[in-house]
């Protein structure tokens, strides 16, 4: 593949995930909550990865019993949570909050890596590490006015919404040499969307679903937001050296908050867009250094 290509591929995976807010908010105005949105999203996906699979990679489906312990951790504990935090901080402030609060991820996954893998706190990560605080202290606007208008529980919710999703890759770390990442993904979103039928409401609003504008959305969540997007980044990945994607991937905030501000009436001060770059920029550091060492699957 030309690197050019290659870098479109990456692009527009990391664009379809930005894209994330533009699918959910219709789901919203439907009367959905932030918890029947991940139902949504994990049942959606997971018909749509099993059918790909069942397709085009039947030999990826086999796996063993015991690591679908694993599947099961990273599907319930990393995905519903991550998600339900990451939606609800939308529903409350705004894609552009609740996007820039995810990329805290990164650096839970250093902090857990070092706690749980032993991997080593180097000066560049620890650089990163007080960007990242600095950049969310202004977003969150308590820098420089030194208070916060939002409620401290929507900044708790979008920190826990980091924590969560970092914990995706201590889940999964021990079984990425045995496994493609379409095989990963496939059976968390497996394990995400059967906990997610059990544990919210959402099979009570099936009757919503003949309204053609929650199909829709539910169905561009799915296949454009976490689908595609998962298939054009990794399809770039394969052609490109890791720390290069990882900096492309950082298009996705950016398209989040563009389409936040300019289709969603998101409002941000400059600020506000100083933190969010500082964020960005964290993430870009700490990412970088561990993607050179390891190829990881990327689920948002």
């Amino acid at each position: 593949m030309a690197r050019g290509k290659a870098y479109l591929y990456t692009i527009l995976g990391a664009s379809a995930w930005g894209l994330i807010g533009v699918f959910v908010s219709p789901l919203y105005d439907r009367g959905f909550t932030p918890w029947e949105v991940v139902a949504i999203r994990g049942v959606f996906t997971f018909v749509f990865m099993f059918l790909l699979m069942i397709l085009f990679f039947r030999k990826h489906l086999a796996t063993k019993f015991r690591d679908h312990l694993v599947f099961a951790g990273a599907g319930i504990i990393s995905i519903a949570f991550f998600n339900y935090f990451y939606f609800e901080v939308f529903a409350q402030s705004g894609i552009s909050l609740a996007v820039t609060l995810l990329y805290t991820g990164p650096l839970f996954v250093t902090i857990l890596s070092r706690i749980f893998f032993k991997e080593a706190l180097t000066k560049t990560k620890m650089i990163a590490l007080g960007l990242a605080v600095i950049g969310c202290a202004f977003v969150v606007e308590l820098l420089p006015y030194g208070s916060s208008s939002l409620p401290l529980s929507v900044v708790g919710m979008g920190i826990l919404s980091g924590f969560f999703y970092a914990l995706y890759s201590i889940f999964t770390k021990p079984i990425t040499d045995r496994y493609s990442p379409l095989t990963i993904t496939t059976y968390t979103f497996l394990y995400t969307s059967v906990f997610m039928l059990i544990a919210s409401d959402v099979t009570a609003k099936v009757g919503l679903f003949t309204y053609p504008d929650v199909l829709v959305s539910s169905v561009l969540l799915a296949l454009v937001s976490t689908v595609a997007g998962y298939v054009f980044y990794t399809t770039g990945l394969k052609h490109l050296e890791a720390s290069k994607a990882s900096i492309l991937a950082t298009i996705e905030p950016i398209v989040a908050v563009i389409t936040g501000v300019l289709v969603l009436n998101d409002t941000l001060a400059v600020w506000q867009g100083v933190g969010i770059i500082s964020v960005l920029f964290s993430a870009v550091l700490v990412t970088r250094r561990r993607r050179s060492r390891q190829h990881s699957a990327r689920v948002v």
